[in-house]
């Protein structure tokens, strides 16, 4: 069984997706980008055309433990406006499969109501365009096997919770290290980077 699913719609926004998807592979977790067109160029929210690894014809939602949902606009209304994708997000969490979300992304879980008497975070403001609005102002939020995350700046948090998930503690320290990820939040903290 595969580790990810990454879903692609035109207007993805690409730190969210593409910061998951290095991050992930460097655990050397199977990670998939799937345009859900048929089409495997799919444009980001920036113009950056990204060549996914599968379209969604290409693909069982069954092989997958999880599935991720990045923001970025049009591409989170693009994902929330595919009923198969609405299905596969209920179907994932009813499985007890990991479902997460990022920024924007909470939409399609939103429309599939499962945030309902659920923790979920997104990006600040976006809450005005869900039909549940109570959402926490933390980075990276936990309610089961639901993960949501507030944007482009907490990719790299959120994907470091994924590696935990799927490979451990370990090897999540191991690739903060690699990618200096360590050494910023020492730099943070010294007040080197402000």
């Amino acid at each position: 069984m595969k580790d990810l699913l990454i879903l692609l719609a035109d207007g993805f926004e690409d730190i969210e997706a593409l910061t998951v998807a290095d991050y992930l592979r460097r655990a050397e977790l199977d990670v998939d980008l799937v345009s859900i067109s048929d089409n495997n160029v799919v444009k980001s929210a920036h113009g950056v055309k990204v060549l996914a690894d599968k379209t969604f014809i290409e693909i069982n939602f069954e092989d997958y433990k999880g599935l991720y949902i990045p923001g970025g606009l049009p591409g989170a209304t693009n994902l929330a406006k595919d009923e198969k994708i609405v299905e596969a997000a209920e179907m994932y969490l009813k499985e007890d499969k990991y479902v997460a979300a990022i920024c924007a992304g909470p939409i399609v879980l939103d429309k599939a109501e499962l945030l309902k008497n659920k923790k979920f975070t997104c990006f600040p403001g976006f809450e005005q365009n869900l039909s549940v609005q109570d959402r926490l102002d933390e980075p990276v939020v936990f309610d089961e096997n639901m993960i949501t995350a507030m944007g482009p700046s907490f990719a790299q948090v959120l994907a470091f919770e994924l590696i935990k998930l799927f490979k451990g503690e370990g090897v999540a320290e191991e690739v903060k290290k690699s990618t200096l990820f360590v050494n910023l939040v020492d730099f943070i903290k010294e007040g080197k980077i402000k």
